[in-house]
């Protein structure tokens, strides 16, 4: 997308950020590759080196072998490096701090909303949060840094130091349901909304991907911004086919200019 065009359109979303009432960003993996961290479905991504099959939640309780290769392969590799909000993370921190911003509903489990200054209880996350890890049978909570340090240690598959229990990352596995109560509220959140800002998501995983149009059936303008087409690109006011930062960068600009005064 050249320049003039996204600044363009950057004018058409501002617009309607500064004319909205209850805004809603919902992000998706697409947001957070720009700070590093692989998707799942793209070349070079998480699904495209492991079996998917591998890694279910029924798998994870059941066989320990199981537990072992998910830790080993998958969750020690999440588990390692330092990752910081990017651009876009911070656009929509700044959104909250204009007093624009609803809340945030996201597919993404690595607490950079937060990180970037959006605060807690506006982020909804649907698919859970990597920075905590849970026992399955006494619901005691561990933080990351305790169980990366255990691994670093050497331990394979660490368990509950209380009562032995099998110890989870606290999100949503396959075959795993979404938490309820985060679900129930994201979709109250949707309905009430006037401005629905989808971030980097494909819009194809499920039930996740039905935000927009509880959004959308209740009256809610679209907004998508995404480099790959969604399934309800037609459904959007505005389309913007550019990199998360890049384009919510702008997008604020726009906002706190029309904003400023």
């Amino acid at each position: 997308m050249n320049s003039q065009n996204l600044e363009s359109l950057a004018d058409q979303v501002a617009d309607l950020i500064v004319n909205a009432k209850r805004i809603i960003v919902f992000t998706g993996a697409g947001i957070s590759t720009e700070s590093g961290i692989p998707d799942f479905r793209s070349p070079g991504g998480l699904w495209d080196r492991f079996d998917p099959d591998d890694f279910t939640y029924q798998k994870f309780i059941s066989d320990a072998s199981s537990r072992r290769k998910q830790w080993q392969l998958l969750w020690k590799e999440r588990l390692t490096g330092e990752v910081k909000p990017n651009p876009a993370h911070y656009a929509i921190a700044e959104l909250d701090r204009l007093g624009k911003l609803d809340c945030v509903i996201t597919q993404n489990v690595d607490n950079l909303h937060q990180e970037a200054g959006v605060p807690d209880d506006k982020v909804f996350e649907l698919h859970g949060n990597m920075q905590w890890v849970v026992c399955l049978h006494c619901g005691r909570r561990y933080s990351l840094e305790q169980i990366r340090t255990r691994l670093e240690a050497g331990e394979e598959v660490p368990d509950c130091e209380t009562c032995h229990g099998i110890l989870k990352p606290d999100i949503v596995l396959f075959g795993e349901a979404l938490p309820e109560e985060v679900f129930s509220e994201a979709t109250t959140h949707a309905s009430n909304c006037d401005l629905f800002i989808v971030i980097g998501s494909t819009l194809i995983v499920y039930p996740a991907a039905l935000m927009p149009g509880y959004a959308v059936d209740a009256g809610a303008k679209l907004v998508i911004i995404n480099l790959s087409a969604t399934p309800v690109d037609d459904q959007a006011t505005v389309l913007i086919r550019a990199k998360a930062g890049e384009a919510m960068s702008e997008i604020v600009r726009k906002v706190a200019r029309k904003t400023a005064g």
